[in-house]
């Protein structure tokens, strides 16, 4: 490894856990919030404007959001993780080229995503749940914004890599920035130039073309390794291998698409036949799940700022350094989705009002999706922060496994059973089931890799 290097990345293998995972998860944190204010945003201008049909456009509309951040985990914490993995062990030749084929892999996929959208634009809005009533605000606000595909996938998996680099406040500030740029933009496009769904969509791609940017003005310069264009040539193999590690935080996050479509299309199904309609629950879903993603986001933040120092101290042997910092991890985000537990169990009604006004029927069925639905609010961080550890150690079969058991193992059985019997309201009970099984499954997994870091310590010692 060379000075440079060894210089930017011992601190992983020496500095105090605490200190370290407060400066790498911070800036996280702080870059995973905002961008979470990037959809929510959006909703709170619109709402005000357009009304619940914008919200649930927009709803309609979120699951190509997820598939993007689905893209940019696969990209992101896989090269990150085999960076990290690679610089613990001293091979700085390897960790170069991981930077460069994760970067040629966001550009080659951001562009088949933004044809593949552009030419399917109907039939995809139709399966996402869309209604004759709100599709056309949708393919007016997913028209425009699939133009920042590319930009949002280069910004999220780009700042996991800069992150990786020792980075994370660089890595902050580019996704604050683009955040910034939207909340400015949102309510002169929408109220002042009365674009409404376009000027949020607007808004929203502009900053993040800014916030894209900045990721590659860093990436010209690395701290710990030199890229020059030579490294930028397809290898394979290590595109496998960035796949290999980044594909449990990817299916994590896809499968969170597949059930927003479900309960997108149950929601809509078992509405109709409900007191509240369809376009009340599909409009409190989506207002819902933007405001758990605020506090969830603290959690993913923190399994990103928890990657890069279990990776290098993994690599290194380091094994109980590795231990602790999963395990202040895991309380610290617990501590912040309880905070969240108690806000959707007493204050429902207020987080709703932020979104616009409705009916008797939309705050009491908004009031049910808060505290049922997201009852577990503070056990689902778990399930996120256990799959990061096992990603950032290699072990990518068991992340896989780990990340489809709330989602597809749980979720999806729930949601077709439950609605048959209780209607619209076993949807809702569907959440905090799923939530609580795939807990017990990460906490019996995390045991397990416990116990296996303890003998590979033990055989280091002897």
């Amino acid at each position: 490894m060379s000075t440079k290097a060894v210089r930017a990345n011992n601190i992983l293998g020496t500095g105090d856990i605490k200190t370290l995972l407060k400066e790498f998860a911070t800036p996280s944190v702080i870059a995973m919030i905002v961008g979470a204010f990037y959809n929510i945003v959006d909703q709170i201008f619109i709402g005000n404007s357009v009304g619940v049909v914008g919200n649930a456009a927009t709803n309609v509309a979120f699951p190509l959001t997820t598939l993007c951040i689905s893209i940019s985990l696969l990209i992101g914490i896989g090269g990150a993780a085999n960076f990290n993995l690679r610089l613990g062990e001293g091979n700085e030749d390897a960790a170069k080229k991981y930077l460069s084929n994760s970067f040629i892999m966001i550009v080659i996929i951001s562009l088949i995503l933004t044809l593949l959208v552009k030419t399917f634009l109907t039939p995809l809005l139709t399966i996402f749940g869309a209604t004759e009533e709100n599709i056309s605000y949708a393919k007016t606000y997913t028209s425009i914004t699939s133009n920042g595909f590319i930009f949002l996938i280069l910004t999220n998996a780009g700042t996991g890599l800069i992150r990786a680099d020792g980075s994370p406040r660089y890595s902050m500030i580019a996704i604050l920035v683009g955040c910034i740029t939207n909340l400015i933009l949102d309510p002169i496009f929408i109220f002042v130039f009365k674009w409404q769904m376009a000027g949020a969509a607007w808004a929203t791609v502009i900053g993040q073309i800014l916030s894209g940017l900045m990721v590659i003005l860093y990436a010209r310069d690395f701290k710990t390794v030199e890229l020059t264009k030579d490294d930028f040539k397809i290898d394979f193999k290590y595109i496998k291998n960035i796949t290999r590690l980044g594909v449990a935080p990817f299916l994590n996050q896809v499968t969170l698409l597949i059930v927003q479509v479900l309960l997108n299309n149950s929601i809509v199904y078992y509405g109709e036949s409900s007191k509240y309609g369809s376009t009340i629950p599909l409009a409190i879903i989506g207002i819902g799940m933007k405001v758990f993603m605020i506090f969830f986001s603290c959690a993913l933040g923190i399994a990103q700022g928890m990657q890069p120092i279990v990776s290098y101290n993994y690599g290194a042997k380091n094994y109980d350094r590795a231990k602790e910092a999963y395990k202040l991890s895991v309380k610290t985000a617990m501590i912040i989705l309880f905070i969240a537990f108690l806000l959707f169990q007493f204050i429902p009604d207020k987080i709703l009002r932020l979104f616009g006004e409705g009916s008797k029927e939309y705050f009491e069925f908004g009031a049910y999706f808060f505290r049922i639905y997201l009852m577990f609010t503070f056990l689902v961080p778990i399930q996120p922060i256990t799959t990061n550890l096992l990603t950032s150690i290699g072990e990518a079969k068991r992340g896989i496994f780990l990340s489809l058991t709330r989602q597809i193992i749980f979720f999806v059985p729930l949601a077709i059973i439950l609605p048959r019997f209780f209607g619209i309201m076993g949807l809702i009970y569907t959440g905090p089931l799923a939530d609580f099984l795939s807990f017990i499954v990460a906490i019996v997994m995390a045991k397990s890799v416990f116990k296996e870091m303890d003998q590979l310590k033990l055989a280091k010692e002897s």
